[in-house]
């Protein structure tokens, strides 16, 4: 899938001086490289039993919510603080450039349920261990978590122990 890199647009400079962005919207306005990155992230869950897919806000849920599809599976938001209308638990995080939140409903996850968690970015790892901290919280039990693209220089992996990843796209620096 490496040939997929030439598809993201770099923006410097975003969200603030110094971030190198990667824009991944320039590949999903591609439909042959939407497909095949979609399939890329389902199919080594394929035979996982999941249950549930979390995705996070907001580029999470573009993509996980038709991975949960082709998993037979629900689709639970990780949202930002706020935006959920029933009762939620929140984790805080931080992440290369500020600090954040995410909620899910109280009620999304049910106890020993198979979550996979999905999102575009690997950068640092303070969302991903957000949504990974929120599963556990509510008894789900984690099947893995799935990336499209891993910034692997920031080193975020390190911060999810030892949960079955699996990224689509890898940048060393």
């Amino acid at each position: 899938m490496e040939h997929l890199k030439a598809k993201i647009r770099q923006v410097p400079d975003f969200p603030k001086p110094g971030i190198l962005y990667y824009d991944i919207t320039t590949l999903l306005r591609d439909p042959v490289g939407l497909r095949e990155v979609l399939d890329g992230l389902t199919e080594p869950f394929r035979d996982q039993q999941i249950d549930l897919v979390v995705g996070i806000e907001s580029r999470g849920f573009i993509l996980g919510a038709p991975v949960a599809d082709r998993l037979r599976a629900g689709f639970v938001p990780a949202r930002k603080p706020g935006k959920l209308p029933a009762g939620t638990i929140q984790q805080s995080y931080d992440l290369e450039y500020g600090s954040d939140a995410l909620e899910i409903h109280q009620d999304a996850i049910e106890q020993g349920q198979r979550v996979l968690i999905v999102d575009d970015l690997l950068a640092t790892g303070g969302t991903a261990r957000a949504a990974l901290d929120l599963v556990r919280k509510t008894g789900g039990e984690i099947a893995g978590m799935a990336f499209l693209v891993e910034l692997q220089f920031l080193g975020g992996r390190a911060r999810l122990g030892d949960v079955p990843l699996f990224v689509a796209l890898r940048y060393t620096s």
